[in-house]
């Protein structure tokens, strides 16, 4: 089972090609994920012209066409508004040409999956800010939110947070009062992983819903 992966709430521009089967029995038992071919170019101002030939570059190494695909996972965030969006629309758009199931994951969980103990998942939210969400064993505690690495700091420190993962970590690590490790970008092999079961079992195609969390930069001018 051949699947299309993307996510593009961080400036990573990540894609992959990533072949699903199923391995039987013991602790490993159920799907598991091999990334076929991938894509990361950093660049937090052209989404919209680098996401399109990244996915043809990696079909095109993975020697597959679109009608090979049986489904599309996609980071749904949080994220700036206008790379989160392109992502999602161009997601939802191909499983809709495709016939094939869309299935979306927080962006904050493919960073704070792989983590153990308490943990920050921190990305750049801009405007000085970050979106993060606090982990435990690499499950999330809390639900994602937006503020600034000052208004953050005190709660880490109450909950006892010492460490943490992504772009924001790492960039407010001092004012966090945290120590910030790899991953920086959300790692898409992680992303296919959490998602492995819902593609397998063919559940129902999900709706692809954004996590902004607030209020796009540019707003429509309203003339009364």
């Amino acid at each position: 089972m051949l699947l299309l992966a993307l996510d593009t709430a961080t400036p990573a521009i990540s894609v992959a090609l990533a072949a699903l089967a199923e391995v039987g029995g013991g602790s490993q038992g159920g799907p598991q994920a091999r990334i076929i071919a991938q894509r990361v170019v950093v660049d937090g101002k052209a989404h919209a012209e680098r996401l399109a030939p990244a996915i043809e570059a990696i079909l095109s190494e993975g020697g597959v066409k679109p009608r090979d695909l049986a489904a599309i996972v996609a980071g749904v965030g949080p994220g700036p508004f206008t790379g989160l969006r392109v992502g999602l629309m161009t997601a939802a758009t191909l499983g809709s040409a495709l016939g094939i199931p869309t299935y979306g994951v927080c962006t904050l969980d493919t960073l704070g999956v792989a983590t153990s103990g308490r943990a920050l998942v921190a990305t750049d939210a801009r405007r000085r800010e970050v979106y993060w969400a606090i982990y435990e064993d690499g499950r999330r505690v809390t639900d994602p939110a937006v503020d600034k690495p000052a208004d953050l700091a005190p709660l880490l420190s109450r909950e006892h947070v010492r460490q943490g993962v992504g772009e924001g970590a790492q960039r407010y690590a001092d004012v966090l009062g945290i120590a910030a490790a790899d991953p920086l970008y959300p790692p898409l092999e992680l992303m296919v992983a959490i998602a492995a079961e819902r593609v397998h079992g063919k559940e129902k195609s999900e709706a692809l819903t954004p996590l902004y969390l607030r209020r796009p930069d540019a707003v429509e001018r309203v003339v009364t």
